[in-house]
Protein backbone atom coordinates (compact mmCIF):
# COMPACT_ATOMS: atom_id res chain seq x y z
CA UNK A 1 0.00 0.00 0.00
CA UNK A 2 1.20 3.22 -1.40
CA UNK A 3 1.86 6.14 1.80
CA UNK A 4 -0.68 9.08 1.75
CA UNK A 5 0.11 10.66 4.63
CA UNK A 6 3.15 13.16 5.64
CA UNK A 7 4.52 13.05 1.98
CA UNK A 8 6.25 16.77 2.45
CA UNK A 9 6.79 16.51 6.14
CA UNK A 10 11.10 16.21 6.48
CA UNK A 11 11.08 15.81 10.04
CA UNK A 12 8.65 15.97 13.19
CA UNK A 13 10.03 16.37 16.32
CA UNK A 14 8.52 16.07 20.08
CA UNK A 15 8.28 19.77 22.01
CA UNK A 16 8.29 20.74 25.33
CA UNK A 17 4.90 20.69 27.04
CA UNK A 18 3.19 24.24 28.50
CA UNK A 19 2.96 22.56 31.68
CA UNK A 20 6.84 21.56 31.11
CA UNK A 21 7.71 25.21 29.96
CA UNK A 22 6.19 26.72 33.10
CA UNK A 23 7.83 24.12 35.74
CA UNK A 24 11.04 25.65 34.31
CA UNK A 25 10.06 29.38 33.82
CA UNK A 26 7.35 29.66 36.52
CA UNK A 27 4.98 32.49 37.18
CA UNK A 28 6.57 34.37 40.01
CA UNK A 29 4.35 37.18 42.69
CA UNK A 30 5.75 40.19 40.69
CA UNK A 31 4.68 39.03 37.28
CA UNK A 32 1.44 38.04 38.12
CA UNK A 33 0.40 41.02 40.28
CA UNK A 34 1.48 43.06 37.02
CA UNK A 35 -0.25 41.07 34.58
CA UNK A 36 -3.39 40.87 36.99
CA UNK A 37 -3.53 44.80 37.40
CA UNK A 38 -2.41 45.70 33.94
CA UNK A 39 -5.40 43.92 32.73
CA UNK A 40 -7.76 45.49 34.79
CA UNK A 41 -6.23 48.98 33.83
CA UNK A 42 -6.96 48.29 29.86
CA UNK A 43 -10.40 47.03 30.52
CA UNK A 44 -11.03 49.90 32.44
CA UNK A 45 -9.74 52.26 29.52
CA UNK A 46 -11.58 50.43 26.88
CA UNK A 47 -14.57 50.67 28.88
CA UNK A 48 -14.01 54.52 28.84
CA UNK A 49 -13.95 54.71 32.62
CA UNK A 50 -10.33 55.12 33.18
CA UNK A 51 -9.73 58.01 30.64
CA UNK A 52 -5.40 57.66 30.02
CA UNK A 53 -4.39 56.64 26.80
CA UNK A 54 -3.11 53.38 25.58
CA UNK A 55 0.22 53.70 24.73
CA UNK A 56 1.60 50.28 22.82
CA UNK A 57 5.23 50.56 22.38
CA UNK A 58 7.99 48.77 21.26
CA UNK A 59 10.24 46.96 18.63
CA UNK A 60 8.13 45.98 15.54
CA UNK A 61 9.46 42.28 16.57
CA UNK A 62 11.87 40.89 19.30
CA UNK A 63 15.04 39.45 17.91
CA UNK A 64 17.85 39.76 20.76
CA UNK A 65 16.32 39.25 24.16
CA UNK A 66 19.31 41.75 26.09
CA UNK A 67 18.33 44.91 23.56
CA UNK A 68 14.92 44.07 24.51
CA UNK A 69 15.68 43.95 27.98
CA UNK A 70 17.45 46.98 27.40
CA UNK A 71 14.72 48.88 25.89
CA UNK A 72 12.61 47.37 28.61
CA UNK A 73 13.83 49.23 31.43
CA UNK A 74 14.54 52.39 29.34
CA UNK A 75 10.56 52.90 28.57
CA UNK A 76 9.81 51.90 32.22
CA UNK A 77 11.37 55.02 33.19
CA UNK A 78 8.99 56.70 31.27
CA UNK A 79 5.94 54.87 31.80
CA UNK A 80 6.66 56.46 35.61
CA UNK A 81 6.37 59.37 34.87
CA UNK A 82 3.76 59.72 32.57
CA UNK A 83 1.74 57.23 33.58
CA UNK A 84 -0.85 59.78 35.31
CA UNK A 85 -2.74 60.05 31.99
CA UNK A 86 -0.40 57.93 30.01
CA UNK A 87 -0.50 53.88 29.75
CA UNK A 88 2.45 52.17 28.79
CA UNK A 89 2.65 48.53 27.70
CA UNK A 90 5.25 47.35 25.85
CA UNK A 91 5.33 45.56 22.24
CA UNK A 92 7.36 41.98 22.91
CA UNK A 93 6.35 40.51 19.79
CA UNK A 94 7.75 37.22 18.82
CA UNK A 95 6.02 35.96 16.22
CA UNK A 96 6.22 37.51 12.55
CA UNK A 97 3.37 37.06 9.94
CA UNK A 98 4.87 36.83 6.16
CA UNK A 99 2.91 37.76 3.38
CA UNK A 100 5.50 35.01 1.32
CA UNK A 101 8.80 34.25 3.28
CA UNK A 102 11.36 35.28 5.38
CA UNK A 103 12.26 35.32 9.23
CA UNK A 104 9.25 34.87 11.61
CA UNK A 105 10.27 35.53 14.49
CA UNK A 106 12.46 34.78 17.68
CA UNK A 107 10.20 31.68 18.70
CA UNK A 108 10.52 30.12 15.22
CA UNK A 109 14.06 31.03 14.64
CA UNK A 110 16.10 32.36 17.65
CA UNK A 111 19.24 32.26 16.36
CA UNK A 112 18.14 33.90 12.97
CA UNK A 113 19.96 31.22 10.71
CA UNK A 114 17.13 28.76 9.89
CA UNK A 115 17.47 26.36 12.47
CA UNK A 116 14.21 26.78 14.02
CA UNK A 117 14.47 25.89 17.19
CA UNK A 118 11.55 26.32 18.22
CA UNK A 119 11.84 24.73 21.81
CA UNK A 120 14.80 27.25 22.39
CA UNK A 121 12.64 30.18 21.32
CA UNK A 122 9.74 29.23 23.40
CA UNK A 123 12.16 29.20 26.31
CA UNK A 124 13.84 32.43 25.30
CA UNK A 125 10.43 34.48 24.84
CA UNK A 126 8.70 33.10 28.33
CA UNK A 127 12.34 34.34 30.17
CA UNK A 128 12.11 37.84 28.74
CA UNK A 129 8.38 38.21 29.45
CA UNK A 130 9.30 37.27 32.98
CA UNK A 131 11.63 39.88 33.28
CA UNK A 132 10.00 42.87 31.70
CA UNK A 133 6.77 42.60 33.83
CA UNK A 134 8.75 41.49 36.75
CA UNK A 135 10.03 45.29 36.65
CA UNK A 136 6.08 46.25 36.47
CA UNK A 137 5.55 46.87 33.21
CA UNK A 138 3.14 45.04 30.99
CA UNK A 139 3.38 42.95 28.05
CA UNK A 140 1.74 43.32 24.52
CA UNK A 141 2.33 40.40 22.00
CA UNK A 142 0.39 38.77 18.81
CA UNK A 143 -1.09 35.72 18.93
CA UNK A 144 0.21 33.99 15.32
CA UNK A 145 0.20 30.63 16.07
CA UNK A 146 -2.70 28.93 17.78
CA UNK A 147 -0.83 26.82 19.94
CA UNK A 148 2.07 29.27 21.33
CA UNK A 149 -0.40 31.41 23.40
CA UNK A 150 -0.59 27.72 25.50
CA UNK A 151 2.95 28.94 26.47
CA UNK A 152 3.26 32.25 27.32
CA UNK A 153 -0.49 34.12 27.51
CA UNK A 154 -0.16 33.99 31.09
CA UNK A 155 2.41 36.52 30.88
CA UNK A 156 0.64 38.69 28.33
CA UNK A 157 -1.33 41.80 29.14
CA UNK A 158 -2.93 42.82 25.62
CA UNK A 159 -2.35 41.20 22.65
CA UNK A 160 -3.28 41.76 19.10
CA UNK A 161 -4.91 40.01 16.05
CA UNK A 162 -3.08 40.77 12.82
CA UNK A 163 -4.09 42.24 9.79
CA UNK A 164 -3.42 38.65 7.96
CA UNK A 165 -5.26 36.48 10.32
CA UNK A 166 -8.22 38.88 11.36
CA UNK A 167 -10.30 37.15 8.94
CA UNK A 168 -9.21 33.90 10.23
CA UNK A 169 -11.97 31.55 12.08
CA UNK A 170 -9.14 30.31 13.64
CA UNK A 171 -7.44 33.05 15.04
CA UNK A 172 -11.08 34.57 15.69
CA UNK A 173 -12.00 31.48 17.70
CA UNK A 174 -8.80 31.43 19.84
CA UNK A 175 -9.45 35.07 20.62
CA UNK A 176 -12.90 34.34 22.09
CA UNK A 177 -10.77 31.92 24.40
CA UNK A 178 -7.53 34.45 25.43
CA UNK A 179 -7.78 35.74 28.97
CA UNK A 180 -6.62 39.40 27.84
CA UNK A 181 -8.01 42.07 25.83
CA UNK A 182 -7.42 42.02 22.74
CA UNK A 183 -7.40 44.23 19.38
CA UNK A 184 -8.09 43.12 15.81
CA UNK A 185 -6.05 45.15 12.85
CA UNK A 186 -7.89 45.84 9.59
CA UNK A 187 -7.00 44.04 6.37
CA UNK A 188 -4.19 44.68 4.85
CA UNK A 189 -6.67 45.54 2.03
CA UNK A 190 -7.87 48.16 4.37
CA UNK A 191 -11.23 46.57 4.84
CA UNK A 192 -12.64 47.80 8.65
CA UNK A 193 -15.72 45.36 8.62
CA UNK A 194 -13.03 42.69 8.55
CA UNK A 195 -11.90 43.98 11.87
CA UNK A 196 -15.64 44.69 13.11
CA UNK A 197 -16.67 41.32 12.23
CA UNK A 198 -13.42 39.42 13.84
CA UNK A 199 -14.48 41.25 16.97
CA UNK A 200 -18.41 40.40 17.20
CA UNK A 201 -17.10 36.74 16.29
CA UNK A 202 -14.76 36.68 19.11
CA UNK A 203 -16.83 37.91 21.44
CA UNK A 204 -19.48 34.96 21.32
CA UNK A 205 -18.35 31.23 22.29
CA UNK A 206 -16.65 28.89 20.21
CA UNK A 207 -15.26 25.59 20.46
CA UNK A 208 -12.35 24.16 18.64
CA UNK A 209 -9.57 22.10 18.55
CA UNK A 210 -5.82 22.68 20.40
CA UNK A 211 -3.54 21.30 23.28
CA UNK A 212 -4.05 21.39 26.70
CA UNK A 213 -1.12 22.33 29.51
CA UNK A 214 -0.10 18.79 29.18
CA UNK A 215 0.36 18.29 25.65
CA UNK A 216 -2.87 16.56 24.92
CA UNK A 217 -5.13 17.27 21.88
CA UNK A 218 -8.21 18.75 23.16
CA UNK A 219 -11.90 20.14 22.45
CA UNK A 220 -11.49 23.94 23.98
CA UNK A 221 -14.88 25.54 24.76
CA UNK A 222 -15.15 29.38 25.08
CA UNK A 223 -17.59 31.85 26.86
CA UNK A 224 -16.23 34.76 24.46
CA UNK A 225 -14.45 37.41 25.06
CA UNK A 226 -15.76 40.90 25.89
CA UNK A 227 -13.11 43.02 26.04
CA UNK A 228 -11.71 43.73 22.29
CA UNK A 229 -10.76 46.48 20.04
CA UNK A 230 -10.37 47.59 16.50
CA UNK A 231 -6.67 48.50 15.30
CA UNK A 232 -6.39 50.95 12.15
CA UNK A 233 -3.54 50.19 10.70
CA UNK A 234 -3.66 51.53 7.14
CA UNK A 235 -3.89 48.96 4.01
CA UNK A 236 -3.18 49.19 0.66
CA UNK A 237 -5.33 52.42 -0.17
CA UNK A 238 -3.35 54.49 2.20
CA UNK A 239 -3.35 55.64 5.65
CA UNK A 240 -7.01 55.53 8.03
CA UNK A 241 -5.55 57.78 10.51
CA UNK A 242 -7.82 60.69 9.23
CA UNK A 243 -11.09 61.84 11.44
CA UNK A 244 -13.57 60.61 8.45
CA UNK A 245 -12.11 57.46 8.38
CA UNK A 246 -12.37 56.63 11.97
CA UNK A 247 -15.75 58.38 12.55
CA UNK A 248 -16.98 55.71 9.73
CA UNK A 249 -15.64 52.87 12.02
CA UNK A 250 -17.57 54.27 14.27
CA UNK A 251 -20.53 54.15 12.91
CA UNK A 252 -19.97 50.52 11.48
CA UNK A 253 -19.18 49.48 15.36
CA UNK A 254 -22.54 50.76 16.57
CA UNK A 255 -24.21 49.62 13.89
CA UNK A 256 -23.59 45.96 14.48
CA UNK A 257 -23.58 46.81 18.59
CA UNK A 258 -20.40 46.67 19.37
CA UNK A 259 -18.90 49.81 21.28
CA UNK A 260 -16.40 51.76 19.13
CA UNK A 261 -13.09 51.74 20.79
CA UNK A 262 -10.20 52.30 18.24
CA UNK A 263 -6.97 51.87 18.52
CA UNK A 264 -4.71 53.86 16.10
CA UNK A 265 -1.28 52.30 14.71
CA UNK A 266 0.93 55.03 13.86
CA UNK A 267 2.96 52.64 11.74
CA UNK A 268 2.66 50.23 9.05
CA UNK A 269 0.62 51.26 6.03
CA UNK A 270 -0.62 54.53 8.03
CA UNK A 271 3.16 55.61 7.56
CA UNK A 272 4.26 54.11 4.80
CA UNK A 273 6.48 51.81 6.68
CA UNK A 274 8.48 55.28 7.03
CA UNK A 275 9.35 55.78 10.71
CA UNK A 276 10.04 59.46 10.16
CA UNK A 277 6.11 59.57 9.82
CA UNK A 278 5.33 58.05 12.86
CA UNK A 279 5.23 61.08 14.58
CA UNK A 280 2.99 62.58 12.43
CA UNK A 281 0.20 60.08 12.30
CA UNK A 282 0.57 60.44 16.46
CA UNK A 283 -0.24 63.94 15.96
CA UNK A 284 -3.33 63.60 14.31
CA UNK A 285 -4.48 60.93 16.61
CA UNK A 286 -3.84 63.20 19.98
CA UNK A 287 -5.65 66.57 18.19
CA UNK A 288 -8.62 64.11 17.20
CA UNK A 289 -8.80 62.98 20.90
CA UNK A 290 -8.23 66.52 22.63
CA UNK A 291 -11.11 67.76 20.11
CA UNK A 292 -13.23 65.22 21.79
CA UNK A 293 -12.92 61.72 20.20
CA UNK A 294 -12.80 59.82 22.53
CA UNK A 295 -13.44 56.23 21.29
CA UNK A 296 -10.00 56.82 20.01
CA UNK A 297 -8.26 54.81 23.19
CA UNK A 298 -4.97 54.56 22.11
CA UNK A 299 -2.14 54.55 19.83
CA UNK A 300 0.84 52.33 18.75
CA UNK A 301 4.39 53.30 17.71
CA UNK A 302 7.17 51.40 16.64
CA UNK A 303 10.34 51.61 18.11
CA UNK A 304 13.54 50.38 19.17
CA UNK A 305 16.94 51.93 21.01
CA UNK A 306 18.20 53.26 17.24
CA UNK A 307 15.72 54.27 14.24
CA UNK A 308 15.59 52.39 11.29
CA UNK A 309 15.73 48.57 10.32
CA UNK A 310 19.08 46.52 9.05
CA UNK A 311 18.97 42.99 6.91
CA UNK A 312 19.87 39.91 8.60
CA UNK A 313 23.15 39.32 7.66
CA UNK A 314 24.69 35.87 6.90
CA UNK A 315 26.21 35.89 9.99
CA UNK A 316 23.86 36.79 12.77
CA UNK A 317 26.70 37.97 14.62
CA UNK A 318 27.47 41.05 12.53
CA UNK A 319 23.67 42.61 13.25
CA UNK A 320 23.67 46.24 14.90
CA UNK A 321 22.65 46.09 18.09
CA UNK A 322 19.46 47.84 18.84
CA UNK A 323 18.20 48.47 15.39
CA UNK A 324 14.79 46.26 13.87
CA UNK A 325 15.31 43.29 11.57
CA UNK A 326 11.90 43.60 10.37
CA UNK A 327 9.90 46.93 10.19
CA UNK A 328 11.70 50.34 10.34
CA UNK A 329 11.53 52.00 13.92
CA UNK A 330 11.76 55.38 15.61
CA UNK A 331 14.52 55.66 17.82
CA UNK A 332 14.18 55.03 21.41
CA UNK A 333 15.24 59.67 22.43
CA UNK A 334 12.43 60.35 19.41
CA UNK A 335 10.33 57.56 21.12
CA UNK A 336 10.75 59.48 24.64
CA UNK A 337 9.85 63.19 22.79
CA UNK A 338 6.67 61.00 21.38
CA UNK A 339 5.34 59.78 24.71
CA UNK A 340 6.22 63.06 26.84
CA UNK A 341 4.43 65.14 24.15
CA UNK A 342 1.03 62.45 24.15
CA UNK A 343 1.52 63.81 27.98
CA UNK A 344 1.47 66.97 27.64
CA UNK A 345 -1.51 66.94 25.22
CA UNK A 346 -3.47 65.29 27.73
CA UNK A 347 -3.06 67.41 30.49
CA UNK A 348 -4.31 70.66 28.36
Amino acid sequence: MKRTNDLNIATIKPLISPAELKKEFPMTEESNKTVVESRNTIIEILKKRDKRLLAIVGPCSIHDPDAALEYANKLNKIKKKINRKIYVIMRVYFEKPRTTIGWKGLITDPYLNGTYDIAHGLKTARKLLLDITAMGLACGSEMLDPIVPQYIADLVSWAAIGARTTESQTHREMASGLSMPIGFKNGTSGNLDLAIDAMKSAQHPHSFIGIDQDGKTSIFSTSGNKTSHIILRGGRPGPNYYEEIVESAEKLMLHIGVPPVIVIDCSHANSGKQFQRQNRVLHSILDQRKRGRDSIIGFMIESNLKEGSQKIPDNPEDLEYGKSVTDECVGFNETEAMLFYSYEMMQE
